[in-house]
């Protein structure tokens, strides 16, 4: 089974959850990470906790939000594993379309058609609009 960690600096985590929650509905294979909310609960234990759900025949997809940021290097401990795919500076088109995605698909497409589509989800809206009126 596929799951998912998104893995962020405080409560952004939270939050893109929840946008997600609103657009495709509540799932169960989605986990969360809010790095240093609370300074007794350290991230390579967040961590810990969300590895116990995962078992070798499942894949786990940890999306992180700043690439080289402390949450991400923590993450990318866990990237020598095969069954595990680390996905920084993610936004929510990317998101949904991974989680999203169709599971006779080999993740690794997913996350490159994702990263690509994710990339043209980001427009400079006032330029757009002042070419189309031009």
């Amino acid at each position: 089974m596929r799951k998912f960690l998104i893995a962020t600096h405080g409560a952004f985590a939270k939050g893109i959850k929840s946008s997600l929650d609103m657009i495709i509905g509540e799932t169960d294979n989605v986990f969360l990470i809010q790095a240093y909310l609370d300074d007794h609960i350290s991230v390579e234990d967040e961590l810990a906790t969300v590895l116990t759900h995962i078992t070798a025949d499942d894949e786990l997809v940890i999306f992180t939000d700043l690439l080289g940021g402390s949450v991400n290097n923590i993450m990318i401990r866990e990237a020598l594993k095969n069954n595990v795919h680390i996905v920084s500076g993610f936004n929510l088109p990317l998101l949904i379309e991974v989680i999203m995605g169709d599971a006779g698909t080999p993740v690794t497409e997913i996350i490159e058609t994702a990263i690509i589509d994710g990339k043209e989800q980001m427009i400079y809206v006032n330029k757009l609009i002042t070419q189309q009126n031009d």
